[in-house]
């Protein structure tokens, strides 16, 4: 007779009392899990001050462990605003505050600053993952806040939440799969004719405004890259009036702690730098995944944010034998370069019973609008009709 395992559970603020091999052996269980949940990227967030209490981003991981240590993990936050999550809820905020409720604090369930899908209930097997829903949905209801959001994360574990009682939200991203092409040309082989012609055109601008492109990655990328990339992505903030979420610093402790996860595009005119995109990407037996992040330039070149952003990327991603590459969110424009909608499932949880029913009512809607929007965009696939069929 096998005997029932006796679980604990605990909020940990900070993830230097949970060791560092211990943390990503359970990630190393978990199929589903990211280079952006291991122990280096979360401790370099929170060490740089980007994701801080500081900042509105209050570390509280929810853990299970029983007598073989570590079983399972929430990376959980006390959240004092809306930023930096990629899954909007502001209107949802403004409702409650028309309501005379508090909306913030709140609880989230996500990476920061990170809108890339991925495990969110990290469990060694599937008993744990199910302690996990139990214990996690026990936390948010008895802590008297106004709501619990778990975004971006995998259909099976929103299944889990959503029988446990919380809404669904769907959305789009725009990822490129990798059919086992040799070379960049196989791929663009499998596009329409049109989209073929299309993209050439677009990388022969580049090259004859005289701009030359590097892939580099890990130690290769020197302190004066990381600098010159760091100034592209400041300046990209800026153009959009924003305020960049992550510091020099930041970049600086990625590479010294996970290089061998890191990719840079460096494009240069002659020796000059005019342009750098980042990337992340996750090497592993059948495939793996580079995840496009962020992307800035110092003048304006056409068609070198193409370049950049998704050719040199999915260069990258087929020398490397990655079977995706994720695009992100918005720009229906990716996939006329290759790249197609899929849907992304979040799940949350709504104190108030009033608003409630109201945002399940606006998710139901949502999600029909989503359905809508993944019929037309696949109809405007850049494959060939034989390959889509």
């Amino acid at each position: 007779m096998k005997l029932p395992i006796h679980y604990r559970t605990q909020l940990v603020d900070d993830l230097q009392r949970i060791g560092r091999d211990t943390w990503n052996a359970l990630l190393a269980a978990d199929p589903d899990a990211t280079p952006f949940l291991r122990h280096e990227f979360l401790q370099a967030l929170h060490q740089t001050g980007c994701a801080s209490a500081r900042t509105g981003w209050t570390p509280a991981f929810l853990t299970l462990t029983d007598e073989r240590g570590l079983a399972g993990a929430v990376p959980l936050y006390w959240k004092g605003h809306s930023f930096g999550e990629y899954v909007f809820d502001w209107a949802w905020a403004q409702a409650h505050e028309e309501r005379g409720l508090a909306y913030y604090p709140k609880w989230l369930a996500a990476v920061p600053f990170t809108p890339a899908c991925g495990s969110r209930l990290i469990a060694r097997d599937a008993h744990a993952r199910a302690e996990l829903v139990e214990h996690l949905l026990k936390l948010v209801r008895e802590s008297n806040l106004s709501s619990l959001h778990v975004l971006l994360a995998p259909q099976a574990q929103i299944e889990m939440l959503a029988g446990a009682g919380m809404m669904t939200q769907r959305g789009v991203q725009f990822h490129w799969r990798n059919c086992g092409y040799g070379d960049f040309d196989q791929f663009l082989a499998a596009l329409s004719q049109d989209k073929r012609k299309k993209i050439r055109a677009e990388r022969r601008k580049v090259r004859e405004a005289g701009v030359e492109l590097e892939r580099r990655t890990g130690s290769e990328i020197t302190e004066g890259e990381w600098r010159f990339f760091h100034r592209c992505y400041r300046m990209t903030y800026a153009q959009h009036q924003s305020t960049p979420y992550l510091s020099l610093a930041f970049f600086h402790q990625l590479a010294r702690t996970m290089p061998e996860n890191l990719a840079l595009i460096v494009a240069r005119r002659g020796r000059t730098p005019v342009a750098s995109a980042f990337g992340v990407f996750d090497s592993r037996a059948g495939g793996g995944t580079l995840y496009g992040r962020y992307w800035g330039a110092t003048e304006f070149i056409s068609c070198l944010h193409f370049e950049c952003c998704y050719y040199q990327m999915i260069e990258f991603a087929i020398e490397r034998g990655l079977a995706v590459f994720e695009g992100g969110a918005q720009g229906a424009h990716k996939v006329a370069r290759g790249l197609d909608p899929v849907p992304t499932l979040s799940a949350h949880w709504i104190a108030d019973p009033v608003m409630r029913r109201a945002i399940a009512a606006a998710l139901a809607r949502q999600s029909h609008q989503v359905s809508r929007a993944l019929d037309e965009l696949a109809e405007r696939s850049a494959f060939k009709v034989e390959q889509s069929e």
